[in-house]
């Protein structure tokens, strides 16, 4: 990258001493060959990153958020469960009958 630099700068000097670029066309020049260059640093730093990340076995926040939401359905759905389970009729214990005999007054 900084042999590019040099390369770069050196050619755009020669053309700028020869009076074929003005100093405003370098300048653009030289910018718009900051600007890819940037562009370029940065799509390589961003895929070795993943890259690093995937081997080290990081989970990606995406993950992470699928997750929470599948965890948050699966606690609704033990709670939704579990109320069914009380309110069904097989685990209800069964009701003490009254005794007719206890309503009644003896003499």
């Amino acid at each position: 990258m900084a042999n590019d630099l040099l390369s770069a700068l050196r050619t755009y000097l020669m053309k700028l001493g020869n009076g074929e670029k003005s100093p405003q066309e370098l300048a653009a020049a030289l910018n718009v060959w900051a600007r890819e260059s940037g562009e370029a640093i940065k799509s390589r730093v961003e895929e070795e990153v993943k890259r690093s990340v995937f081997k080290m076995g990081f989970a990606k926040e995406s993950d992470l958020k699928r997750l929470e939401s599948e965890l948050i359905e699966l606690k609704k759905e033990i709670a939704k469960n579990n109320g069914a389970a009380k309110e069904s009729p097989a685990n209800k214990a069964p009701k003490k009958k009254e005794s007719k005999a206890k309503g009644r007054v003896k003499k």
